[in-house]
């Protein structure tokens, strides 16, 4: 009954409009903010906040103004974590997307042959996102590995399989043609989103990860 709710919901044209509407206001928010009031904030991280916001809308938006603009008047541990679990999120959502549209969409594989295909997908991309600025920052191959490794992947898994599942869970049967397929792309990731902050707030609390630079420390 609640898969069948949530599919209505998600495939309904006023509610696919209506997101569609304020996912383009929200972005084009974020993007002014970024140029106008937050310029210092560095340019991975201002990638990571549009790509959040690109796959959460009002969500990412508000994870942003709560976490990664310079004007935050203190930072805390959530604030931290929300910076960890946007980072995370815009490298994995990323994959996340091809993934699913390669496997699911294109190749019409088995469920468990989407499940694995997306989160090699996910995992890399978000992998990635963290060895290729380690190395830029001077941190040799194998240390960027090993540390993006220990810290990047608690995170990854947790987020991947709660957002795959739930893709699966809703729009399993989607073509790629129909608008569940994409709708329920949509609502998985903000899933992986909400489901792995706590467990980046755990992280950066045991020191696993360091929650990406306080933003206020870059301002003029």
């Amino acid at each position: 009954m609640v898969q069948a709710l949530l599919r209505n919901v998600l495939t309904n044209p006023a509610v696919l409009a209506g997101w569609a509407a304020l996912v383009a206001v929200t972005l084009a928010i974020v993007v002014y903010d970024l140029r106008t009031n937050n310029a210092e904030i560095a340019p991975l991280m201002q990638f990571v906040w549009v790509l959040s916001v690109l796959y959460a809308g009002p969500l990412g938006l508000g994870l942003y103004a709560y976490a990664g603009r310079t004007q935050i008047s203190q930072d805390s541990l959530w604030r931290r974590a929300g910076r960890s679990v946007a980072h995370c999120f815009s490298g994995c959502g990323l994959g996340e997307v091809v993934g699913i549209v390669l496997a699911a969409g294109i190749l019409r594989l088995s469920t468990l042959g989407v499940a694995v295909t997306t989160f090699i997908f996910a995992y890399t991309a978000g992998f990635a996102l963290t060895v290729g600025p380690l190395m830029q920052e001077g941190v040799g191959f194998t240390e960027a590995v090993m540390d993006a490794l220990y810290s990047e992947t608690p995170s990854i898994t947790v987020m991947e399989v709660a957002a795959i599942g739930t893709d699966i869970w809703v729009a399993g049967e989607a073509h790629i043609t129909e608008p569940l397929f994409w709708a329920g792309l949509v609502f998985s990731l903000s899933i992986g989103l909400v489901v792995a902050y706590p467990v980046n707030a755990f992280l950066v609390h045991r020191g696993v990860k360091d929650g990406m630079q306080n933003p206020a420390a870059m301002a003029g």
